[in-house]
Formats: C-alpha cells, sequence, structure tokens
C-alpha cells in the first residue's frame, strides 16, 4: 500500500508541465487520483485515456472540490482568474502551487487571493521544451531538473516544506528564490531569449520569408525556442513587462555597439565582443 501525501490532486491546464506533474506524481504513489481541469474535452479525453489523469472537468470549480493540492499549470495569465473562480471550493488545508515561469507581484496577488487555510507556494521548474502538448509528456522529465521555489514573509513554513518535499520526490533539486529576484533572473536567462528568437525569426521573415528554406542548424537551433506557445510567453511578457524592457534596451546597446564595430571594421572590437561571449558561453555546462 502506497502512502499517498495527497489523496486528491487537481491539475488545472493539463498541457506539458501539467501531464508531467500527473505522471511523476502517479509513478511515485504521492497522491491516489488525479484531476484535470482544461478548456478542450478532447484534450482532456486524451489525458484520460493515456491514463494521465483519472478524471476531468471542464468546471475549475468542481475539478478542485476536496483537493488536497491544487496545481495551476495554464499559462501564467489565467492563474488569478481561475483562483478567482476556485476560491470557493478550495478545502481547509489545500495546497496550492503553480508551474509558472514568473513570479514577483503574481505570487503577491495569489497569496492574498487564498481563503483561510488554504496556503499558496509558488514553484517554477526549469524544465520542458517548446513543445506544450501532453504528446511530450513524461514522469522523469524533471528528474535532475532545477525547480525553483519562491516563498514570500507571507508564505506558510510548513506549507513551503512540503512543496519543497514535493518536488524533490519527483526528482527536482529545489532552490528557494525571493520573487523579484526569479523575475530578475529569468527574464535575462529566458524570456529575453524567447523575445530574441521571435524577433530574429520575423526579420528574417521581413526580409524574405523564402530565406528561411535555406537556413542550417545554426538558425534553427537559434530560433528553436520561438516554436514555444505564443500564449504563454505573450502572458509572460506582458507579467515581467518591467524587466524585459529594461533588458530589450540593453541588447538593443548591445547591438549597436556590435554594428559600429562592424561598420568601422574594427577587427580588435569585433574580436573582443566575441571572444568575451565564447568565454562566458563555455562556462554553461
Amino acid at each position: 500500500m502506497h502512502d499517498f501525501s495527497f489523496n486528491k490532486v487537481a491539475i488545472l491546464g493539463v498541457g506539458l508541465i501539467g501531464a508531467s506533474c500527473a505522471l511523476a506524481l502517479k509513478e511515485k504513489g504521492l497522491c491516489r487520483t488525479v484531476v484535470g481541469y482544461g478548456r478542450r474535452e478532447e484534450h482532456l479525453q486524451q489525458a484520460k485515456e493515456r491514463a494521465i489523469i483519472d478524471a476531468y472537468s471542464l468546471d475549475s470549480r468542481k475539478a478542485c472540490r476536496d483537493a488536497d493540492l491544487v496545481i495551476l499549470a495554464t499559462p501564467v495569465g489565467l492563474f488569478t482568474g481561475l483562483v478567482e473562480q476556485i476560491h470557493g471550493s478550495l478545502k481547509k488545508g489545500a495546497l496550492v502551487t503553480d508551474v509558472g515561469s514568473v513570479k514577483g507581484t503574481l505570487v503577491q496577488e495569489l497569496e492574498v487571493l487564498m481563503p483561510d487555510g488554504v496556503h499558496y507556494v509558488g514553484a517554477h521548474p526549469i524544465a520542458g521544451g517548446d513543445s506544450s502538448g501532453i504528446g511530450e509528456a513524461r514522469a522523469d522529465l524533471f528528474s535532475e531538473a532545477l525547480c525553483i521555489v519562491t516563498p514570500t514573509r507571507r508564505t506558510d513554513p510548513g506549507a513551503t516544506e512540503k512543496i519543497i518535499t514535493l518536488w524533490k520526490q519527483i526528482g527536482a533539486k529545489v532552490e528557494l528564490l525571493d520573487p523579484e529576484r526569479h523575475d530578475e533572473i529569468y527574464a535575462a536567462v529566458s524570456h529575453l531569449p524567447h523575445i530574441v528568437a521571435y524577433a530574429l525569426v520575423n526579420t528574417v521573415g521581413d526580409i524574405n520569408a523564402e530565406y528561411l528554406t535555406y537556413a542550417g542548424q545554426g538558425f534553427k537551433d537559434t530560433t528553436r525556442i520561438a516554436l514555444s506557445s505564443p500564449e504563454m510567453w505573450r502572458d509572460i511578457a506582458i507579467l515581467n513587462r518591467e524587466n524585459l524592457v529594461r533588458l530589450i534596451e540593453m541588447i538593443r546597446d548591445n547591438l549597436e555597439h556590435m554594428r559600429n564595430c562592424i561598420d568601422t571594421m574594427d577587427a580588435s572590437c569585433i574580436d573582443q565582443e566575441f571572444n568575451k561571449a565564447q568565454a562566458l558561453r563555455k562556462k554553461l555546462k
């Protein structure tokens, strides 16, 4: 017999990350039942047929009723509205967490929306790829992956410990970060690269879309993340806009500097910029 940590888990948004959470929880025997919620019934039916979830509902309130753990796994722009919807269905003692790429003020908004006796703890697993569908979902997606947990001064310490333990049990390495610090870091290493990838593809398209047929592996590697869900990244861009606007200005300055180096045929300046970037990139494992 499994010693279930959670009798019922509700996963709101059964995409790649949500579905992989369901599979990981089941494989590790951490829950008895997983109920999914989403907007498309055929998608949820497919998840049920694949035994990713045990049941589903198109009503978020019904999905969350009597749940011990609720995982928000929709695009981040929907989180606040969803929590407002499910507020009356959350039972006392329930844990609410998420897998969103933006924290910052969103964490504070969600904390305030929690009913008495229900605790929210923000989390962000650094896993997945450019696919957002359940076709790529797997139980070991989080194995050895980093998961950032973002408690605040308001967060219940016991709830934080439970979420840390949960992620460790499904194979992740956990690190704690302040929500605002999280957004500063991920604006630079994740959100900005996505914006640049979208802009790069669009720039080539503006020049001549037919040129894309000549693209080699370098271009494909550089722009792979432009295949990511536009809805998801639209929400991230809006919610982390202050950091992103500042960083877009910084990359514009860097490009302007490189443009000047190239325009003046300053070989030493070009060497310096390229070597600096290469040395920094080599530090990445």
